[in-house]
């Protein structure tokens, strides 16, 4: 008897030390091939990730694929090289270049590049995680298309494209209606712009200066619909302009990364670690 409980003591010991020594060797229940604990490992070195202001891990990467924790590209290029482009236009006819006066021509844009585009950048933003750059490229997409309708006579609003100015659609506003109505639509938008503004104090100085400038562009170009002051729409279409290539710079600093070009555009971070 002595024997035997010697023997299954021993027995029952011999199981406990492999035990532990799978334990030490880092055994995970499917062989010894990982820590799944960390029990053990003592090699690797230190890793970081930057979690940006929307809340999900920043990446410069441009690839759809490659990218563990995303499966879009970076958004913000397209939409912001969208905006730019369509707000350049608009900019360049309400400072009179070539004599326009009556800038209908801007729905080509403002429908397509500068609405449609804006609204699929903004959809991609959302499923990246960006809540801010989600809201803005949504809302000033939603703004070129409103912002068309005025000129498409289809909708009864105003403007024909027989090139005559101040012609409005039948059954329409009538002039001074109008241009209180379209005053009240961009200072509506001024509003709007200044959220997004203070909502952008910890994104980038790109992105806050871009707002500011587009802030007061809305600011100017409302007051020229409300007075019918030229000096208004001229310095309101200078502001646009700076806007636009703000706007361009914002989105070529995101296309030069250090994965993707020989140099970069800086920035400027504006987010605090915690």
């Amino acid at each position: 008897m002595s024997v035997a409980n010697n023997a299954g003591h021993n027995a029952e010991n011999t199981m406990i030390d492999a035990e532990s020594q799978k334990k030490t060797q880092g055994y995970n229940g499917n062989g010894y091939s990982g820590y799944q604990d960390g029990a053990g490992f003592t090699g690797g070195n230190n890793v970081s990730r930057t979690i940006t202001p929307g809340g999900h891990p920043a990446n410069d990467d441009l690839l759809a694929v490659g990218a563990g924790h995303r499966k879009l590209a970076n958004p913000l290029p397209l939409g912001a090289m969208s905006f730019a482009t369509t707000t350049l236009v608009l900019s360049l006819y309400n400072v009179g270049v070539q004599g326009i006066k009556v800038p209908n021509a801007i729905v080509a844009f403002s429908l397509f590049y500068g609405g449609f585009t804006q609204w699929l950048a903004g959809l991609w933003e959302f499923a990246s995680g960006n809540t801010l750059g989600a809201s803005i490229f949504v809302s000033y997409g939603m703004f070129w298309w409103g912002f068309s309708f005025i000129f498409i006579p289809f909708f009864g609003e105003t403007g024909s494209y027989d090139g005559v100015p101040g012609v409005y659609a039948k059954g329409g506003l009538s002039p001074g209606e109008m241009e209180s109505a379209v005053g009240l639509f961009l200072w509506i938008w001024f509003g709007i712009t200044t959220i997004f503004l203070i909502a952008s104090v910890r994104s980038s100085v790109a992105l806050a200066v871009l707002l500011f400038v587009l802030d007061l562009t809305f600011a100017f170009l409302g007051a020229f619909y409300y007075t019918g002051n030229p000096h208004f729409q001229t310095a309101g279409g200078g502001l646009g302009i700076a806007t636009a290539f703000i706007a361009y710079y914002l989105a070529f600093g995101s296309f030069f990364t250090p994965s993707t070009s020989y140099f970069t555009l800086p920035l400027v971070s504006l987010a605090v670690d915690d």
